[in-house]
């Protein structure tokens, strides 16, 4: 069995109160690496952290170290580009900390939804990706209406008015990644639909990128979180294998 797991520690990275991180040590021995977690919600305050949580104590309890961000969201201080530097500065000062140098193996960022987004247009901050259900084309998501027209309320206008912003806030358009990068995505998802990621991992793929893709037939938006779900154990494994092989290279 696994050691119990120690209380989480609390990084302030600014002087926002959204701009936080929680972060735990591996239950037992030097960790395996230290994910960062980045949670979604289509950009909106009313979403936090705490959806990261079950995955970040999955993780703590299979040697790995977590590290969860928060971020000034839409309403809460937040918008574009503010949302994303939040996430440079997190992800920069969790590697800058005392407890981030003490950690071993690659860092690796794990996102959901707009935090997949967030993942991936951090690539050059992390040695390694995971995009569960990500957000991948914010162009395609204003003309799609996904999530109640969150593109819109994010940015305030359409990609009309602000065709750089569009492009610069969409990993598509920032390939390539040049890290390993795992994409989950199921069929069954009504809120990021599965073809955004079908795109974004044949355009990567053109762009000279290999990233591994898991395409599930029962796999809603929210069970990507889950780490009682299935498709789980496969996304640990893909860690245990990514932060062997950093230790290999």
């Amino acid at each position: 069995m696994p050691a119990e797991e120690a209380p989480p520690g609390l990084l302030r990275y600014g002087p926002h109160p959204a701009q936080t991180v929680e972060y735990q040590d591996a239950c037992s021995g030097p960790a395996r690496g230290l994910a960062v977690l980045v949670h979604g919600g289509y950009w909106r305050a009313r979403h936090t952290a705490s959806l990261m949580v079950p995955l970040a104590r999955d993780l703590v309890a299979h040697g790995w170290a977590a590290a969860n961000i928060e971020y000034r969201s839409n309403g809460n201080g937040g918008g574009w580009p503010g949302t994303f530097e939040d996430t440079e500065a997190a992800i920069d000062a969790i590697r800058r900390s005392d407890w981030g140098r003490r950690q071993a193996g690659p860092v690796v960022g794990i996102g959901h939804s707009v935090g997949g987004q967030l993942v991936l247009l951090n690539a050059a901050r992390l040695d390694a990706a995971v995009a569960l259900a990500p957000v991948t084309d914010i162009e395609r998501t204003y003309q799609e209406r996904l999530g109640e027209d969150a593109a819109a309320e994010f940015f305030g206008a359409g990609p009309d008015r602000r065709p750089d912003d569009y492009a610069a806030a969409s990993p598509i358009r920032r390939l390539p990644l040049d890290i390993p990068a795992l994409i989950v995505h199921g069929a069954t998802d009504a809120r990021v639909p599965l073809r955004h990621s079908e795109a974004y991992v044949s355009q990567a793929r053109r762009a000279g990128d290999h990233p591994d893709f898991h395409c599930l037939n029962e796999l809603d938006h929210l069970a990507a979180i889950d780490p009682s779900a299935p498709h789980w154990n496969d996304v640990r494994s893909w860690l245990d294998s990514t932060a062997a092989q950093s230790i290999l290279s």
